[in-house]
């Protein structure tokens, strides 16, 4: 999202980074590895993942059910990778400073203890069962913090709100700059954030149903989603489509959208690769950033390889729109394993 914005509206406008925090659990998702592979491809240097490298589990060690290199596999697929102590300040913010430096996508790894300095550090407990009251009193005098609960020092709170501050000068330089654009343009970036369609987009559509009523078509439903797209995509420039590579069966590709690639950021159409819940989790992602309107392609049934993304769509109403074709068990050479019997 941050890309094709900036590739619109310009640096001056669209420029900053994306962070992600990871546990050691988080990594061995699969979904991981398809987000990993399509960040590196598409070389999207301005997203940082923060490892925290605990080395537990819900179940324990983390050596109980995984050996993999996790630094040798994001290098493996194009990424920026650091080693840090995730406990030094110092080294963590020299770490951020070298991610925002580098030109791909950035991984640092943190190694960290878990429930640092309670009697539950580096055991699965510090998960979530620190809740004992003398575990907390310990925990307490280790870190050296006297202070009640919810009692927030004066100095501290002083020292926070001056922080917060900073962003009140970066935020009107970044005014100025937004004003210094094109009328035109600046309503557009202001409608495409704030999620509203274009004024066109109603009498299109309109006239699109009443063009279809009168000539009634004989086509298969997915000719019919791809004449919308047709219509749809060239007044609202803030769509970004794509398929897990089914673009020709999905129909999910029209004429003036280009590829989006890691050479040409203006393009809006994203070649996800086999890649079903990396596609749907990219898009809630991109949706929940604002500013664009993605939509993603593939059959009925391999949406079963997204479910935790769409569950994610719904749960959250992120507006991401799914092109589910071929939901019929009529689907001809493909036989049963595209079949969506039980859907």
């Amino acid at each position: 999202a941050e890309e094709s914005l900036r590739a619109r509206f310009g640096k001056k406008v669209v420029d900053h980074h994306t962070y992600v925090f990871a546990g050691d659990g988080c990594l061995m998702e699969g979904v991981s590895q398809e987000a990993i592979a399509l960040a590196g491809h598409l070389k999207l240097g301005k997203l940082v993942v923060v490892f925290d490298d605990n080395d537990i589990t819900i179940d324990g060690k983390v050596s109980l059910s995984d050996s993999t290199d996790q630094q040798a596999r994001f290098a493996a697929s194009g990424w920026h990778v650091q080693a840090i102590d995730g406990h030094d300040p110092e080294a963590i913010d020299a770490a951020l400073t070298a991610a925002k430096a580098d030109p791909r996508p950035s991984m640092i790894a943190a190694k960290t203890h878990i429930a640092l300095g309670s009697s539950a550090q580096d055991t699965s407990k510090g998960h979530g069962a620190l809740t004992d009251p003398k575990l907390i009193a310990d925990a307490r005098d280790a870190y050296g913090w006297p202070h009640a609960a919810f009692d927030i020092p004066a100095e501290i709170k002083a020292e926070w709100e001056e922080i917060g501050r900073r962003g009140g000068a970066a935020r009107a330089e970044w005014q100025e700059r937004f004003d210094a654009l094109s009328g035109a343009k600046r309503e557009q970036f202001t409608r495409m954030m704030a999620g509203d369609a274009p004024i066109k987009l109603q009498s299109t559509i309109r006239a699109l149903k009443k063009q279809i009523s009168e000539s009634a078509p004989k086509v298969a439903t997915r000719k019919s989603s791809e004449m919308v797209l047709e219509v749809v995509n060239p007044i609202m420039p803030e769509t970004i489509g794509g398929s897990a590579d089914l673009t020709g069966s999905n129909n999910t590709l029209t004429a003036d959208l280009g590829t989006f690639s890691a050479e040409d950021r203006k393009g809006r159409y994203v070649y996800y690769g086999i890649r079903e819940h990396g596609m749907a989790a990219a898009m809630n992602g991109m949706a929940l950033h604002g500013g664009v309107r993605p939509y993603g392609g593939t059959f009925m049934c391999f949406t079963d390889y997204a479910r935790g993304a769409i569950r994610l769509s719904a749960l959250g109403q992120v507006p991401t729109v799914y092109v589910m074709t071929h939901d019929s068990i009529g689907l001809g050479e493909d036989g049963p394993t595209h079949q969506p019997v039980e859907h």
